[in-house]
């Protein structure tokens, strides 16, 4: 089942997925950084980490959303792509969370306590990517129709007639 929202032949969603991620996971180890050594400058790329990857993870979120509106009705996959995408926000309210309490701090610096809600919803994550893996490796979500190890690439004009075939 091919992904609705593409470009280039290619599903948008998992190329969006990396920016927010990424971004959360290295706030996480800059504010381990911070908390081990309280050089405020780790603190404050860590909060900026956070602002843009929750941009990154609205922009994720929407074509996602778009892709999975497309998956059958009552099927395993789409019970799945539920779970992905609630865990994902779930993430995303837990870092948004995150960040507006650090907003009134001069140097965007966090706690302990703090530090551990970025820990569970990174554990979170985990947890909605091996879903997303779930959704693409086994059931097939957003994989053009035609993929075999011999497929034709998604730029040339024999793409474009094997999908028409």
């Amino acid at each position: 089942m091919q992904s609705r929202v593409r470009a280039l032949g290619h599903p948008v969603h998992p190329m969006l997925i990396v920016f927010p991620l990424g971004l959360f996971v290295m706030a996480v180890i800059f504010d381990l950084v911070w908390l081990s050594t309280d050089n405020t400058v780790f603190a404050q790329v860590a909060y900026w980490d956070i602002a843009a990857g929750l941009v990154g993870a609205l922009l994720a979120a929407g074509t996602g959303l778009l892709d999975w509106t497309a998956i059958p009705a009552g099927t395993r996959a789409k019970r799945i792509g539920l779970l992905h995408g609630a865990a994902n926000a779930v993430v995303a309210v837990l870092f948004l969370l995150v960040w507006l309490v650090r907003m009134d701090n001069t140097d965007q610096a966090i706690g302990g306590g703090l530090f551990a809600v970025e820990v569970v919803a990174i554990a979170v994550s985990a947890v909605a990517g091996w879903l997303g893996g779930e959704l693409v490796d086994r059931l097939g979500i957003g994989v053009e129709d035609n993929a075999n190890p011999d497929a034709p690439s998604s730029l040339g004009r024999r793409a474009h007639e094997v999908r028409q075939v």
